[in-house]
This record gives structure tokens, sequence and C-alpha cells, in this order.
């Protein structure tokens, strides 16, 4: 099966700008010129192993009450006070190195992960591998082989763990044994994108987008399917067309779920049923973010969006850092905050969408969203550099 990275899309665009800009300096993209209306005070900094480095990933910090935890994909997971910064454990999950020329020593290529749940911390890997860790001390309690790639966080609920992988398959694993209790095989087109769907549990059940544009819902306890709706439905010629992978998290709330796809759609569906309550085209495959009744995304060229959760009417629109390659928003106080490839820190004011502040950190740039910690913002960067800034 072949599989596309966004990295590589990424890689492949940059490619063609600079190739533009060359031969014409008004193809540049620039950014926009700002009067910063704060100024971005970072807290603490420290680092996380070699980060992720140049490789597609989603490894992101997971915060539990005073505690954040970070990982690096070469298998250093480390704990930090929130409030500080000071280092309460460090982890290395990566395997006794071999010195046979032909092993594969370039580490524990961790992929999947944080979650914080049960008293653990789960991640996955490019292995095929969930290890958990005992969430106040970093100590490995268990390490299992799973079938497929876990390129996305897990998610807990009911009881047990839920993985998502790149074989297709879903599976439900026991929280403290990590013992099989069900399995879940999704049907996977020719081509996809980098990527997967973080699974969401609510109300019973465990929802999931697929690589065919669809959003599932399965019962917790048994894996069966409960409802299956369109999301997107592939259209166009071509098998680049034709990518319509749901690659993000399901937004629950109330009794509806909201779901996007890439070259699709905007969804918001009946939890218990399915039904569309209302459909808006739009292209994503970077994590969304509700606060309050409003939905806050990203688009496929890096054009911000404010969308109100009950109408799918917009809000406002933002479309001065197109093509910037922004990472998901993250929200604080009245702000929005998202990273691009260059290492810039955005801060757009959420209720009108006015750009309102950029501070420059680690030029290898960021790759997940930002995360809230109470009166912080957590962020991290492909060369590792974990930041916690003050809320503006």
């Amino acid at each position: 099966m072949k599989k596309l990275s966004l990295a590589a899309l990424a890689l492949v665009g940059s490619a063609l700008l600079v190739g533009c800009s060359s031969n014409d300096d008004e193809d540049e993209i620039v950014l926009p010129e700002i009067n910063n209306q704060f100024e971005t005070q970072v807290v603490w900094q420290d680092s996380v192993g070699n980060g992720v480095e140049h490789y597609f990933s989603r490894l992101t910090p997971a915060v539990y009450k005073d505690t954040v935890y970070a990982a690096s994909r070469d298998g250093i997971i480390k704990a930090f006070a929130v409030a500080d910064g000071k280092q309460l454990w460090r982890a290395d999950v990566r395997k006794e190195i071999s010195f046979w020329p032909w092993a594969d020593d370039v580490g524990a290529k961790l992929s999947g992960g944080i979650l914080q749940a049960y008293g653990k911390l789960y991640i996955g890997s490019e292995h095929g591998e969930l290890i958990a860790l005992d969430r106040d001390t970093g100590k490995e309690i268990w390490r299992k082989s799973v079938p497929g790639e876990a390129l996305s966080t897990p998610a807990a609920g009911d009881g047990l763990i839920f993985v998502n992988l790149g074989s297709g398959k879903l599976v439900a694993l026991h929280p403290d044994t990590g013992e099989e209790r069900w399995r879940y095989e999704q049907e996977m087109p020719a081509l996809t994108l980098r990527g997967l769907s973080s699974p969401t549990s609510a109300a019973g059940g465990v929802l999931v987008g697929e690589e065919t544009g669809r959003l599932s819902v399965l019962i917790a306890d048994s894996g069966f399917s409960a409802w299956t709706a369109d999301v997107a439905v592939a259209k166009g010629s071509s098998e680049f067309e034709r990518l319509v992978d749901v690659d993000t998290k399901p937004l629950v709330s109330g009794a509806y779920v909201y779901s996007i796809a890439y070259n699709g759609n905007l969804a918001a569906l009946d939890l218990r049923s399915g039904n569309v309550v209302w459909k808006r085209e739009y292209s994503s495959y970077r994590e969304m973010i509700l606060d309050g009744s409003t939905i806050y995304l990203v688009d496929s060229d890096g054009v911000i969006y404010a969308v109100d959760k009950d109408s799918g009417i917009e809000r406002w629109t933002q479309a001065a850092l197109r093509g910037w390659y922004l990472t998901g928003p993250g929200v604080i106080g009245d702000y929005l905050a998202l990273g691009d490839q260059e290492g810039n820190l955005h801060w757009v004011n959420k209720t009108t969408g006015e750009l309102s502040a950029r501070e420059e950190f680690d030029s290898s740039g960021f790759y997940v969203e930002p995360i809230a910690a109470g009166d912080k913002l957590i962020v991290i960067t492909r060369d590792g550099e974990i930041s916690a800034i003050a809320k503006p």
C-alpha cells in the first residue's frame, strides 16, 4: 500500500515556491508585517532528545494537572513541572542497541501519543508497538506489538485504550496489561495521506475518522459498528484528486460530533444516529479545536477560520498566513496560537481574527499544535525545544 507523507507534500510545495521565487520575486511568500500588541513571555525552556527532526510526526505533549509530558522520536520521554520547567523524571524506551551492521538502530521511532489515562502514559511507534509508562515515575509497565504503525494519539474510555493504526486496523487494549480485547478493520484506499485520525471516546462509543472519507462510531465494549457517515466523497480522475482522508480527531460537544476531511467537508453529525446536521466545504488534515460555541480550524492552504458550531456559518477568516504550513490552533485566553514551519509563533485574536503578535522560536519549525496548561501554553519544535509561554 502506498502512503503519501504530508511532510513530503510540504517539501514539494516549498521547492515549488522557491523555484517560482527565483524567477519572479512577486511570487515569493513573505510574512505580513505586524505591530505586536504584546510581547510573548517565555516562562521556561528545555529540550527533549532530538525531537522529531524532519520526519512526519504528530508526537504531541500531554498535560496532567501540574505536569507536562513530552517525547522525542528516538525514544526519550520527559516529565516537567508546568510552573518552572523542573525535570521530574526521564525515561528512555529505546531497545538495547545492536552492534550488527544490518540491525535497525535508529531508535524507538515514537510517533503516536502522548495519551495520559488510568495513571499511565501511552505512546505508540512506527515499529508497531504501544508502550505504557507509569505516569509518576516514567517506569515502563508494558510493551505490546500492535498490527500496524501507531501514528496518532490513542484514546481512553470505558476501561480500554483505543489505538488507530496505519494498517487500517483499530484495536482496543486493556490499560493494565496491553491485552487485545477486539479489533476493527477499515477499508484502505490505494493512496492516502501519511496521517491518521486519533480516536475519540464518548457516550459508550469510539469515534474515528477513516481514510475513505468516512466517520465511524464503534460500540466501545465490543467493537461492533454503530453507524458510518460520509464526511467527504472521492471525486476526480487521479488518485491525488480522490484523496479524502479524515485524519483529524473527531470533536464531540453535547449531542453532536464534528469532523473534517482532506479535499472534503467540515461536518456536524448527530452523535446517536450519524445524520448530518450541517456540512460546509473545507479541506484540512490539521487538528481543529472547539472553544465555547466556535470551531477554529486551519485549512490545507493555511487559511484560518472561525466557524459557528451550531450553524456552520463563518464568523471570520484570516488568510494572511496562507502557505506557511501552520500547525493546528491552540487556544489560551483571548487568543489562538499557531506555529509555522520556520519556527514563528503567531497570535490571532479569537474574536476578530486579527493578527495580534508574532515571536520567533527554534528555526527547525513547529509541527504540532500548541496545548494549554492552565495559564501557560506549551509549544514544541522539531528539534525538541519545549517552551512554556505565559498567557497574554
